[in-house]
């Protein structure tokens, strides 16, 4: 080194701190994209316990504020919590049945006293769950990670077709047209923009396809005036959690599903932004969960995991900074004390959604699929293993009521694609890979030993 120069020391891009204005486009991009997902598990839980429009107002602007206390948790973190990478969190879809049952039982208290139980058991057993992570090789991940694109696709389809398949405008010229015009002007932006306003490409088709979808009156700003313009929900406003044993049990049940998910959403990350995943990261990622998921139910929210559809988004965008995404956190946060901000980002159509969707979904499939380039495929056993989990990931997908007959616990785990492909791609490569490549080892060995000449039948 030359005399009087200062060393360089190279940043990791998921590290890297970018201009403020940039940090915030790309923040809201986030936010915009997983909006649906935030008010989705309120809306339906209110939905099944006949709960009154300003208690799911309360809980829904609840989810915004705690969403980016767990997205901050997870991107900036601190000794021994978070995973330090670009990872959204959002309450979980896995957790909606066990809750309404709960609810139905016992009420809304019972449901928060099960969501802070589970929550500290996660915490707890989030560093003997990471002791797994040697079960999780590329063939697995590749798997999970294609999954986890193919199981969300079917949601963009919905988004597009205007959200309820029962509905009589689902799949009218105007929700296809709104979706497609919005798919377009995203592909075009890709395709012809370069730099920042490329990378902004999903914010910007969200916004256009939603001024078109004004313009066509088919898209309402109401909620935004009737909407309080400072509120915030305090903790224990449905009163002080109970504990009680079975529900408990039942949400920790939820909970291993959620690890597992969890987990595969964090090597997802690590792949596409090039920063491999280790226990020590797995262990603080689903801490990160745990203490999310406790503090959600003292705020009255439900357990939380980090959200598929933005690591398509990083995926697509290239952005792979985790300040990017606690500037998304902090922007959820704001969402929570703002409730007509709130509300103007639920105007968005969902066809809008769901043709910005298709893009960021099938990116996340399409990263998996990278990763399977890595497998040998020629092997029939990798290719048993692909197969069978790729097929048990997309039944909850196209035809959701197969299990229905099925006991609540099986149902749980196999409702899931996520968890359902992730369950057989890691039975099946211990079976596959790792019993029997131990088996032919030993057979190898004792094999060897007995054809070991002996020293008098040496001439």
């Amino acid at each position: 080194m030359t005399q009087g120069t200062v060393p360089v020391r190279s940043v990791h891009a998921v590290d890297e701190v970018l201009p403020l204005g940039r940090m915030i486009a790309f923040g809201l991009q986030h936010v915009l994209s997983m909006y649906a997902g935030i008010v989705a598990v309120p809306l339906v839980l209110a939905s099944a316990l006949g709960l009154d429009q300003d208690h799911v107002v309360r809980i829904v602007n609840a989810s915004f504020f705690m969403c980016g206390i767990a997205t901050l948790i997870q991107t900036i973190g601190f000794p021994g919590f978070g995973a330090r990478l670009p990872l959204v969190q959002g309450t979980t879809f896995a957790s909606v049945a066990t809750m309404i049952l709960i609810g139905k039982q016992s009420g809304l208290p019972a449901i928060y006293g099960a969501v802070i139980a589970a929550g500290i058991f996660t915490v707890i057993a989030a560093p003997f769950f990471s002791r797994l992570l040697r079960f999780f090789p590329p063939v697995v991940t590749g798997t999970v990670i294609t999954i986890i694109g193919v199981s969300l696709l079917p949601v963009a389809i919905r988004w597009a077709g205007g959200g309820n398949p029962a509905a009589p405008d689902f799949g009218s010229r105007g929700n296809l047209g709104l979706a497609a015009l919005t798919l377009l002007f995203v592909l075009l932006l890709t395709r012809f923009s370069k730099g920042f306003w490329g990378r902004i490409a999903v914010l910007l088709g969200l916004v256009f396809g939603t001024v078109v979808a004004a313009l066509l009156g088919k898209a309402s700003f109401a909620t935004v005036g009737t909407a309080a313009a400072v509120g915030f929900t305090p903790p224990f406003f449905f009163g002080t959690p109970t504990f009680l044993l079975v529900p408990i049990l039942s949400m920790i049940l939820v909970m291993l599903v959620v690890m597992v998910e969890t987990t595969a959403d964090l090597l997802a990350i690590g792949e596409i932004v090039e920063k491999p995943v280790d226990a020590g990261d797995v262990t603080r990622g689903l801490r990160a969960d745990g203490l999310s998921t406790a503090l959600g139910g003292l705020f009255n929210v439900f357990p939380f995991t980090a959200f598929a559809q933005n690591v398509g988004l990083v995926r697509f965008t290239g952005i792979k900074s985790r300040f990017v995404v606690a500037a998304a956190g902090v922007i959820l946060l704001l969402l929570g004390f703002f409730p007509k901000l709130g509300a103007l980002v639920a105007s968005i159509p969902l066809p809008v959604l769901g043709g910005a969707g298709l893009v960021l979904f099938g990116t996340v499939a399409g990263a998996g699929i990278q990763t399977l380039t890595r497998v040998n495929l020629a092997d029939t056993r990798n290719l048993t293993i692909v197969a069978v989990s790729v097929a048990l990931g997309v039944i909850p997908a196209t035809v959701p009521t197969l299990y229905q007959h099925l006991p609540e616990w099986a149902s749980l785990f196999l409702e899931s694609g996520i968890t359902a492909a992730a369950l057989s791609a890691i039975l099946l490569n211990i079976l596959f890979n790792i019993v029997s490549t131990r088996t032919e080892r030993l057979s190898y060995t004792a094999d060897a030993t007995a054809h070991v000449p002996e020293v008098g039948d040496i001439h």
